[in-house]
């Protein structure tokens, strides 16, 4: 460890920092990253072996022996799954990390109505023979469906007398005649938004985040949904072997002990004694409370099971998204499980982590509509996190924070604040297509 003047210095390695780090490591800056923790994630880890898990909730005794050997177990503190057609795809591809990762699609994605749960279809014959809507309904939306699907920013032929910039969502679902169920069905489980505000905002968001699900769900034909074999915990190690790949130092178990400041720009971090110099810092709000203010709170609730769930045809892996004015919420409910098939759990062992945005002063209670779905639950574990996000945005201080994990299910949101933290530490916003064209140069063919 030896106090080097490193350009960009990381530290605090959960998905955003880790990514970041390769990305500007491939862009030729030196990278240093530190993190006090002695595995790679920090926050978006996958603990194994289960013993851990117990530990970390407290949970006192031994491992019961109903769950097979501790070490089969990889589970993710944070629960998402990959777009298949997203932003995070994207980033993987371009910098090859995709060489260290082996995915699986997750088989299904559910909506609940009523009390019961239902498949959202993955295919025209499975939209016309679905019960979540009548006849009549299934063709206009159907005709809403071949507009998104044609519609084209730059292309006023295909708007049908929209404009994107300040048509509402509303307005367009009024176009179509779409009843409540099917907007709430279109909003939640196809643009995957958590509350009802987009309705009275611009379409053009919403219109391409249902572009993304249909493309996504396009490339294999079971839910729009990937997710990495021995769990989410791989990402943050690929995108390490990535770094080091081009020069950036990677080290676990440093304690931060000061951020080195001078005339109000950061110079260095301090840690056990000794100064790394640096030009720039990315790190969690965990490092710098008083440059991050807390926005809300999430629950997240683990449970392993020893079954899949009901009504989901016994399959091994599914998203089930609970929409909040089903449920008298403002927020939507999740659930992500996957189990044994992705190398994170015991044989015959499943994971299901359901999440939401905390309301009211009883967060256990929020989520047990979702709980209800997945009795009997063998043991849970219970976490309730603080949001934050930077006050701070590092013009400055040249230090860029990230924003805590929200309770979305999918990487989108975390890519977003990937590319905004890109845009302020280099002036210049993230460009997936240079970066394609330049890995096209670096790798050439072999790329493929």
């Amino acid at each position: 460890f030896k106090p080097v003047g490193t350009k960009n210095h990381l530290f605090s390695p959960s998905h955003q920092e880790c990514i970041l780090s390769g990305i500007m490591s491939v862009k030729g800056k030196k990278v240093l990253h530190m993190d006090r923790n002695s595995y790679y994630g920090a926050e978006s880890a996958s603990i194994t072996p289960l013993d851990d898990l117990f530990k970390r909730f407290n949970i006192p005794g031994e491992l019961p022996a109903s769950m097979g050997k501790g070490r089969d177990w990889n589970v993710d503190l944070i629960p998402k799954f990959l777009m298949a057609n997203g932003q995070l795809v994207r980033m993987l591809l371009i910098t090859q990390v995709t060489r260290y990762l082996d995915f699986k699609v997750i088989e299904g994605s559910y909506v609940y109505k009523g009390g019961k749960i239902y498949k959202v279809p993955s295919t025209e014959t499975e939209a016309l023979s679905s019960s979540l809507m009548g006849l009549f309904e299934k063709r206009r939306f159907r005709k809403f469906l071949i507009f998104v699907a044609n519609f084209d920013e730059n292309d006023p032929k295909t708007m049908e007398g929209v404009d994107p910039k300040t048509t509402t969502m509303r307005a367009i679902f009024q176009k179509f005649s779409l009843g409540q169920e099917v907007i709430d069905f279109t909003g939640h489980s196809l643009a995957l938004y958590r509350t009802d505000d987009y309705l009275d905002k611009p379409c053009l968001d919403a219109i391409n985040r249902i572009k993304l699900y249909s493309e996504s769900l396009a490339r294999y034909g079971k839910s729009p949904y990937l997710y990495p074999l021995y769990g989410l915990g791989e990402l943050p190690q690929g995108f390490a072997r990535l770094s080091a790949i081009y020069g950036g130092t990677y080290m676990l178990n440093k304690p931060i002990e000061e951020i080195v400041m001078e005339n109000g720009k950061v110079v260095g971090v301090k840690s056990e004694g000794e100064i790394a110099k640096c030009k720039q810092l990315i790190c969690d709000p965990s490092y710098l409370m008083d440059r991050a203010k807390k926005v809300g709170q999430v629950i997240r609730v683990i449970c392993i099971l020893s079954h899949p769930i009901a009504n989901t045809g016994d399959i091994n892996s599914c998203q089930i998204i609970i929409p909040q004015n089903q449920v008298n919420r403002k927020h939507d409910i999740y659930v992500c499980m996957i189990s044994f098939a992705h190398n994170v759990a015991a044989a015959g062992k499943y994971i299901a982590i359901a999440s939401t945005t905390v309301e009211t002063n009883d967060p256990e209670k929020e989520v047990k509509p979702a709980l209800d779905l997945l009795e009997p639950i063998e043991q849970k574990f219970v976490s309730i996190s603080d949001l934050y996000e930077p006050t701070d945005l590092g013009t400055e201080s040249q230090i860029f924070i990230s924003r805590s994990y929200d309770a979305t299910t999918h990487f989108e949101t975390t890519c977003d604040d990937i590319k905004d933290i890109y845009r302020r530490m280099t002036g210049s916003d993230f460009d997936f297509a240079e970066m394609e064209r330049k890995k096209q140069d670096i790798f050439g063919d072999a790329a493929e």
